[in-house]
């Protein structure tokens, strides 16, 4: 697995690192703390739409922080039932009626100069710990050497004894007439200029469904369009419940359709003028419909950045069907002295803790002396940002009932109204006509194996902090906790999370798993 002795001998570099999003810049980091010579490439292409950004890659600037900032803003909003039910007043009238109100403009201002001081510190840090940070776009020549590109298209050719590819990933389009042309995607949303009016999401992904509900909170008029079903690879009925909960709470779902074609209205005398023309078909029935947007948001995927950087020069292999980068349980590529980590590797979790993780530990096993500090790539846990939060760890309904058989299961269901809003359970949102704070729309769900002594393998959760819920519990899990572990865990009382330590309806007993009381 390497040595951590001698210098970087004939080559310029003891490692290269090629991307400088969340997993690579934590390999440079921790390679640079061994004592080794590291240089990290790292190059933004601007997005068809023109939206470029600097280091720390999609998370930092075109993902969960920019995303957990819009997130909490729309929270901000659906919070303002809840603050006037508790005696604070200071809100907007609109129509005679108290409303939130809400400015694009100010909101992309403050997450784009959050995010413009996290790529200074990136900067900043490396500098710090000699690590020689290049601005320069990276082709693969032979197994040792990397040409380098800048942005004024000089070239230089560069060495390294080892090389770790993490070049992450980027939005996959339709490819329909007008898509790169009209549309715009995860990489532009955050830094929008003006705010996105009548907007449509093309996609059923968590990205889709995350900026169709903070858009919707914002008051944008927005709709989802689905080829198939919600959350692909989530439990799917915890999917089916928040996308249900999203269309009753304003987001239109348009089902079963895929756009044909996207246009802009030149004609300056029809009422849509200026906006996007989506020409859609049913999947079902194949009938088309053209609807007018001023904003398409196509969330249908993501691809590895692979196809540009010549691997086959360095006898990297892919798997040709999801253009990711083939490893072994080390990260190792098909060259020996190659590794890769994050986004751009089949069959891992496209996570930022799972490349900066991954990233260390590899480090650790070239230079740090333990050649065994592999990568745990199992149970771990994440969040989807939706209007109603979704917290996992483990697998989902679908994945153990195919696994080991719905008889080797058990299921505890539980639903209930956290606290906090049943002293707003009189306020209705008068603009979407429901409930503004429904009943028993949070969401626990516990799977268990009946042969293992009701080890849970599965925890899910749908409801306020799902993150901040499920990352403690994430450590029973990994750590093979039973039902009965739970059980004797006393609950913090109250909050929803204690609900966790006091499952008692199973899904084969029949019975109502609603809750009521505190």
């Amino acid at each position: 697995m390497g040595s951590s002795e001698g210098g970087s001998g004939s080559y310029d570099y003891d490692v290269i690192v090629v991307g400088g999003g969340s997993g690579g810049l934590a390999c440079a980091k921790r390679c640079a703390k061994h004592g080794k010579k590291v240089t990290l490439l790292d190059f933004v292409k601007p997005s068809p739409y023109g939206t470029k950004w600097g280091l720390g890659g999609t998370c930092v600037n075109v993902g969960c922080i920019p995303k957990k900032l819009m997130h909490y803003g729309a929270l901000l909003g659906e919070s303002a039932g809840d603050a006037r039910s508790l005696g604070w007043t200071t809100f907007g009238k609109e129509d005679g009626k108290e409303h939130p109100t809400h400015d694009w403009e100010t909101l992309v201002m403050s997450v784009q100069n959050y995010v413009r001081g996290l790529n200074f510190g990136y900067r900043t840090e490396l500098r710090e710990q000699s690590v020689d940070y290049k601005n320069e776009f990276g082709v693969f020549v032979d197994e040792h050497t990397i040409e380098c590109t800048n942005k004024r298209g000089e070239k230089k050719n560069i060495t390294g004894e080892y090389i770790v590819f993490a070049p992450g990933g980027r939005p996959r389009y339709l490819g329909v007439p007008g898509d790169k042309e009209l549309c715009i995607t995860s990489d532009d949303i955050f830094s929008l200029q003006k705010s996105p009016g009548k907007t449509l999401v093309v996609g059923a992904s968590y990205i889709a469904l995350e900026c169709a509900g903070f858009l919707t909170a914002f008051g944008y008029d927005t709709y989802v369009m689905a080829r198939s079903i919600f959350l692909r690879g989530f439990d799917q009925e915890v999917a089916e419940h928040i996308g249900s909960y999203m269309e009753r709470h304003g987001t239109k779902i348009i089902k079963r359709c895929v756009p044909v074609k996207f246009e802009k209205v030149e004609d300056e005398s029809s009422p849509n003028h200026g906006m996007i023309a989506c020409t859609y078909k049913n999947l079902d029935f194949e009938f088309e419909t053209t609807e007018y947007f001023d904003t398409v948001l196509l969330a249908v995927g993501r691809d590895a950045c692979t196809t540009e950087v010549n691997l086959d020069a360095a006898g990297i292999k892919l798997n040709e069907k999801t253009g990711k980068v083939y490893v072994d349980e080390y990260d190792q590529t098909s060259t020996r002295n190659i590794f890769a980590i994050g986004d751009a590797v089949d069959t891992r979790q496209e996570l930022t803790p799972v490349a900066i993780k991954s990233g260390e530990r590899l480090a650790d096993r070239l230079f740090g002396g333990r050649p065994e500090f592999k990568m745990d790539y199992l149970e771990v846990p994440t969040t989807v940002f939706t209007p109603l939060e979704y917290g996992c760890v483990g697998m989902s309904e679908e994945l153990a009932v195919e696994t080991y058989g719905m008889d080797k299961l058990e299921i505890y269901l539980s639903f209930l109204r956290p606290l906090e809003w049943k002293t707003n359970q009189e306020f209705h949102d008068a603009k979407k006509g429901v409930e503004h704070r429904e009943d028993n729309s949070v969401f626990f769900k516990m799977i268990t194996l009946k042969e293992e002594n009701e080890r849970v393998i599965g925890l899910h959760y749908v409801g306020p902090h799902a993150g901040e819920v499920i990352q403690g519990f994430a450590v029973a899990v990994k750590m093979k906790a039973t039902k009965a572990d739970f059980d004797d865990t006393v609950g913090i009382h109250p909050t929803v999370a204690e609900e966790f330590t006091m499952l008692k309806v199973t899904r084969s007993s029949g019975m109502d798993p609603t809750k009521r009381g505190c």
